[in-house]
Formats: C-alpha cells, sequence, structure tokens
C-alpha cells in the first residue's frame, strides 16, 4: 500500500529549482502537506476530485488574499475538514503557498 501512495505522489507538481540551483524548502514541505493531507480529495494536479479544483491559479484568483485561504484551512468549509488540529501554522503557511506558487 505504501508504493502506491508513492507512486502518486510522483503525479504531485514538482518544486522547480531556484536561482540557486534548489528548490525553496518552504516548498518542498508544502508539497509534502499537499500530499498527505490534500491530494486524495482535491487531486495529484490540484484538478480536483471529490473536493474542489485549485490549480491553475485559482487559488489566487479565489482567495486574492491569503488570510482568506488560511481561513478555510484552518476552519474547514462544507464538505472540507477543519485542519487547525491536524496542520502546525508552519505546514499550513508551507502548502498554502505551495498551492499558489507551484500548483
Amino acid at each position: 500500500m505504501a508504493a502506491l501512495g508513492a507512486c502518486a505522489a510522483d503525479d504531485v507538481p514538482a518544486v522547480p529549482v531556484g536561482p540557486d540551483g534548489y528548490p525553496d524548502r518552504e516548498l518542498v514541505a508544502g508539497r509534502q502537506v499537499y500530499i498527505d493531507r490534500c491530494a486524495n480529495c482535491h487531486g495529484n494536479d490540484g484538478g480536483g476530485g471529490r473536493g474542489t479544483r485549485i490549480s491553475d491559479g485559482r487559488m489566487m484568483t479565489q482567495y486574492p488574499n491569503v488570510a482568506d485561504q488560511v481561513e478555510i484551512i484552518v476552519d474547514g468549509v462544507r464538505s472540507m475538514p477543519a485542519f487547525a488540529e491536524v496542520l502546525d501554522p508552519g505546514e499550513i503557511a508551507a502548502v498554502v503557498r505551495y498551492t499558489r506558487e507551484v500548483l
């Protein structure tokens, strides 16, 4: 079963390397949170599924204020659960950046 999850993670967009030749550590952490907590509903590429589509800049358009997106993750909305008790503030900040900058 673990091998299946690892294969599925290959479909999650990678964090691009920066000018220094390395990927941004916070974005890498955000990708891992996305894989662990979000991809199951929102799709590996953010294209949706059981959860809303969040790719192609939709997060930036729907939530131009980062704090509004953080609030959704913390408190949940409709069928999306709240993650306040599951993710720490650093993990939330990382996954917000990942969904805004990579997906």
